[in-house]
């Protein structure tokens, strides 16, 4: 029995990916406030755990030898072997485990710092994005897209505005969602250079065996990367966070939940976004940042400023123009010849 048609199983992904992002916030922001919040000097430690929790999830499915992914969508869980990877291959790897760790510890500390301001800083993604291909790995975006940029600039700029009563504007923003949310920004732009890089060994690819089993691995290397650095910068706060964990039912649920959520809703992504179009993929990925913020709004009490949700709308048309200028352009070049 093969399940759900394919039609039904891509509906049910996309709202699964949705439902996954908004929850992981969600779990992340209670799992945060369990060790006391952005002053605690735990957050590395639980960006940490969370990879742990992932790569735990990852062991498993190799010990049972199936992905459940693919219940979500009413089909039957797919088959996942240990991959056949060599030692060069995991070396060749540790660029993008490092990039990906980088990312999530960088994301965890933005969200701690201001939920909300820190998708809006997230919602710059591109313009790293486009700063970090042209430098390091030679894949400038085309002129149509450079003048999307000051767009996305401008809306998060905005966003960071507050009108005082003297109606005259001054910048009031999370320091830590800003400078983490831009670092994390830069690091998921190395990491989508050295993911096209690792794939274009077909080699490596095809030992991997799938983007399941490439994504399994990530997480565990990056969770080995991200323990000497927890040691490093937390190591002195180990033992009040593993009192709290013995405690704290709060924590225990939301540390585990987050990372599960964390680890599903990015398998989710994968399986919509390859069998969708570009344009496709970038409204969806527009809309989700959408509705996460609308989401953790709800979820936190706190609401968005009008200047956030002016800045935030004017950042999210750029990356949607940005992502789709060059197919616009394209057709419309077409039709005239």
């Amino acid at each position: 029995m093969a399940g759900a048609p394919d039609s039904v199983a891509l509906l049910l992904f996309f709202v699964f990916w949705y439902a996954g992002n908004m929850k992981y916030n969600e779990y992340n922001t209670a799992a945060l406030t369990a060790v006391g919040g952005k002053t605690s000097g735990l957050t590395m430690t639980v960006a940490t755990m969370q990879l742990g929790v992932c790569a735990v999830y990852a062991f498993i499915t190799w010990a049972v030898k199936l992905n459940p992914a693919k219940i979500f969508g009413l089909q039957m869980p797919e088959r996942q072997n240990v991959p056949q990877v060599t030692k060069a291959d995991l070396i060749k790897s540790i660029p993008l485990a490092f990039c990906a760790a980088g990312a999530h510890a960088a994301t965890v500390f933005a969200l701690g710092g201001d939920p909300l301001f820190g998708q809006i800083v997230k919602s710059a993604e591109p313009v790293l994005a486009a700063i970090v291909g042209t430098v390091f790995y030679a894949k400038a975006p085309s002129f149509y897209k450079v003048c999307c940029l000051p767009i996305i600039v401008g809306g998060v700029a905005f966003a960071s505005l507050k009108k005082g009563i003297d109606g005259s504007y001054s910048l009031k923003f999370d320091a830590t969602a800003l400078i983490f949310g831009m670092l994390a920004n830069a690091f998921a732009a190395f990491k989508g250079g050295e993911n096209s890089k690792l794939l274009s060994d077909k080699g490596v690819a095809q030992r991997y065996g799938g983007v399941g089993n490439q994504f399994a691995v990530t997480q565990i290397v990056g969770f080995v990367i991200l323990l000497p650095i927890m040691y490093a910068t937390e190591g002195d706060m180990l033992q009040t966070f593993v009192e709290k964990l013995k405690t704290d039912s709060s924590l225990q649920f939301n540390l585990v939940m987050s990372g599960l959520s964390f680890y599903i809703y990015n398998e989710l992504a994968t399986y919509t976004l390859q069998v969708t179009g570009a344009v496709t993929a970038s409204v969806a990925n527009t809309a989700k940042r959408v509705i996460v913020m609308v989401y953790m709004a709800a979820v936190t009490g706190k609401a968005l400023t009008e200047e956030q949700k002016i800045g935030s709308g004017i950042a999210i048309f750029g990356v949607l123009l940005y992502s789709l200028i060059d197919d616009l352009l394209k057709s419309k070049k077409g039709k005239k010849d």
